[in-house]
């Protein structure tokens, strides 16, 4: 039983993240009125700071920025289930959990609240449930994050 666990968790983890990660991609992608409402807040916050534009429609941290790198996630979990590609799935969840500490901490941090859409926190709830799958995702492929974090390494300080 734990051993089909151990198999078959990872797959699982892997299909719901990009499973939530693909379905917001049709109101990043769309600039749907609920995904202005989001980043406009955030940007009006930004810019109350002295940083406005950094969520705005051409900003760094825009929709299409961030849809991209949850694309970029959803594409690497799903390619990580064939064992040859096992590391990607471990890049990925990275990739998962830096997107989604950012949205936690937006929603907690910022004016944008817990429920910026009026639906009972539920973008808020998935981004919880995402993040905290990612970090299981990376404790399980613990070995493949280290040794691809050790590939980059010795890529990096072995120059030509």
């Amino acid at each position: 039983m734990l051993e089909n666990l151990k198999r078959f968790a990872p797959v699982g983890i892997a299909a719901f993240t990009a499973i939530i990660f693909l379905d917001s991609l049709r109101y990043k992608f769309t600039n749907h009125p609920n995904t202005q409402e989001i980043f406009g807040r955030l940007d009006d916050w930004a810019a109350s700071l002295g940083a406005g534009g950094l969520f705005g429609q051409t900003g760094l941290f825009s929709q299409h920025v961030i849809g991209s790198i949850e694309l970029l996630a959803s594409g690497l979990l799903l390619i990580g289930v064939f064992p040859k590609f096992v590391r990607l799935q471990a890049l990925g969840s990275l990739v998962a959990v830096a997107v989604m500490t950012g949205a936690i901490s937006f929603h907690l941090f910022t004016p944008l609240g817990i429920d910026p859409n009026n639906d009972g926190g539920g973008l808020f709830v998935a981004a919880v449930g995402v993040w905290f799958l990612s970090i299981v995702m990376l404790v399980i492929r613990r070995n493949e994050l280290t040794s691809l974090l050790v590939g980059v390494w010795r890529a990096a300080i072995n120059k030509p």
